[in-house]
């Protein structure tokens, strides 16, 4: 329970409704309304003098909204003397024992409270022992709680009724006297506040008001069906602003950046029930609708349509543009990303083992390799020093002096001239069993006919079943050209000992031939005084003579 707003004495002035006097219980039918009620901000409190047992005036007070009474403080005690005032007899509250027995050393000795809980800050019970069975309790006009067995009638019940809010008793108005009327039956004119769908019934202006909630949902206030002011000196005519009367017409007026709401009384916003669909703006005692970012007023002045963002110029993406309700959103096209903002190729070399160079290719990266060096075709990611010449400038570290040539070439040079690396001849070191062609960096072997290559450097006869369509060297299917049976000359560079040898070869030769020429001259064109046979050059001679012939005709003589 809630401590009262007011002291005790002003509520004891507010209390004049069916307090009744004299004494005894009223048999006969149930009472349709209290015999005396107040309440407070959010809760009632009714007496009803009817002998009833306990759980028939449980139910009427359920059948009223409420329930039997609550007693959790001294100021639900203080209501309980203000409705017993004048009265004696044994009330029912809403205690009941669920348990077999009553235990005395518990606040509430066991008891439970009808709304299922045993909280309370507050107990005041008559002096008893531990007792057993059905029991309930009952206050008298001493305010002691009294254990009585629940099937016993009591004298009367106490009610409570628990609202989430009230409207206050209205403003005295000479010569206008009010009655109010609640929603569980209690009648009065002295309420300090109504609980909600109460009426207030003004006899002097024909008028009848009800405690409800307002249109907007600010709280509860008085008011009536019909729209408009009423009589300016009851309320203020309910107006929420001023109160004026014209040609003895009551009507409300608004303060500045307000207007009548639909009841005539209350003030609200212009924007209160505008049709805008995102903002309304107050403009004087008019409003005017607004959009969000994104979209645009429409032609009703309330409704707000997209803007198509990706048709605006200049255009607001980079690549492709999206739109969205209300914004729009930008992507790239494939092989891009979006970073900060902007459309970026998507490099996958920032994650690639590449140890030289890497390029970007459709479907991931590339490696690729320094001028001076080729992949490694047994690992990609890796180089290698390459040359494709028979001689390429060495690849030196300037710090160490050390220098390294490619695999198949030997370092050459001193450091005047540079450091060199020249082609290992694989081919005069007969790395091949058959026949070799040298290239720079390596060589390949070829196999006579008949043979194939076994392994790099070796040849392999092949077996007679086999040889036809047999081709020597590397064995491929299709055509292809026969290779000689005999090894073709080597292309080489001819040392100079070697040329100069040749040259005197060359002369002797031609020396040897000259002198042999002489002698035959000689001995066929003796004088005729010899006895040898004349040199005689018939034209029927042998072809084997033929040359002589012709040296005795350069000698002059006649055959």
């Amino acid at each position: 329970m809630r401590r009262l707003p007011l002291p005790l004495p002003l509520l004891l002035a507010g209390l004049g409704l069916g307090l009744g006097l004299g004494g005894g219980p009223e048999p006969g039918p149930e009472p349709a309304a209290p015999s005396g009620a107040q309440c407070l901000e959010h809760d009632c409190f009714g007496v009803f003098w009817a002998a009833r047992p306990f759980a028939e005036a449980s139910a009427a007070c359920e059948r009223g909204g409420g329930h039997l009474m609550t007693v959790r403080s001294t100021v639900a005690e203080d209501a309980i003397a203000l409705l017993l005032q004048n009265r004696s007899g044994r009330l029912w509250l809403g205690l009941r024992l669920p348990l077999p027995c009553t235990e005395p050393s518990q606040r509430l000795r066991g008891f439970q409270w009808v709304t299922g809980d045993r909280r309370t800050d507050y107990a005041n019970w008559a002096p008893s022992g531990r007792r057993c069975g059905e029991r309930c309790v009952t206050v008298s006009r001493e305010l002691r709680w009294e254990e009585r067995r629940c099937e016993a009638p009591a004298d009367g019940f106490l009610c409570e009724y628990n609202y989430a809010g009230s409207c206050p008793r209205l403003p005295p108005a000479e010569g206008l006297p009010v009655t109010y009327a609640t929603p569980f039956g209690a009648r009065g004119g002295d309420f300090l506040a109504l609980p909600p769908l109460s009426a207030a019934l003004v006899p002097g202006l024909g008028l009848e008001l009800r405690c409800d909630e307002e249109g907007d949902g600010g709280g509860l206030r008085w008011g009536r069906a019909a729209p408009g002011a009423w009589p300016c000196r009851l309320a203020n005519g309910g107006c929420e602003g001023a109160c004026g009367e014209e040609g003895g017409r009551p009507r409300c007026s608004c303060p500045d950046g307000k207007v009548l709401g639909p009841d005539g009384r209350g003030c609200g916003s212009p924007c209160a029930g505008a049709p805008c669909q995102h903002h309304c703006v107050v403009a004087g005692t008019a409003f005017l609708c607004m959009c969000e970012p994104g979209y645009r007023l429409g032609a009703d002045g309330s409704s707000c349509e997209d803007v198509d963002d990706c048709a605006a110029l200049p255009r607001v993406c980079e690549q492709v543009c999206v739109n969205t309700e209300g914004g729009f959103e930008c992507h790239c096209h494939g092989g891009y990303e979006m970073l900060e903002g902007r459309c970026r190729p998507v490099s996958r070399c920032y994650e690639a083992p590449c140890e030289q160079r890497c390029e970007d290719v459709p479907d991931g990266y590339r490696c690729g390799c320094f001028p001076g060096y080729a992949v490694d075709p047994q690992a990609p990611a890796r180089c290698l020093l390459h040359c494709n010449r028979s001689q390429c400038p060495a690849e030196c570290d300037p710090h160490t002096l050390s220098c390294e040539c490619p695999e198949g070439f030997l370092l050459d040079g001193d450091a005047d001239s540079g450091q060199l690396c020249v082609d290992l001849d694989e081919c005069d070191m007969n790395y091949c069993q058959h026949n070799c062609t040298n290239h720079p960096g390596g060589y390949e072997c070829h196999c006579h006919a008949g043979y194939r290559l076994l392994d790099k450097n070796n040849c392999v006869k092949i077996p007679e079943e086999d040889e036809e369509g047999a081709y020597s060297g590397d064995f491929r299917p299709g055509p292809q050209t026969p290779v000689p049976s005999w090894s073709p000359p080597k292309v080489e560079r001819l040392h100079p000992g070697a040329l100069v040898g040749i040259a005197v070869g060359v002369l002797s030769a031609a020396l040897a031939l000259l002198a042999l020429g002489y002698h035959l001259v000689k001995k066929c064109c003796r004088p005729p005084a010899t006895m040898d046979y004349k040199c005689s050059c018939p034209h029927e001679k042998e072809m084997g003579l033929q040359p002589v012939a012709s040296a005795c005709a350069a000698s002059g003589q006649k055959l």
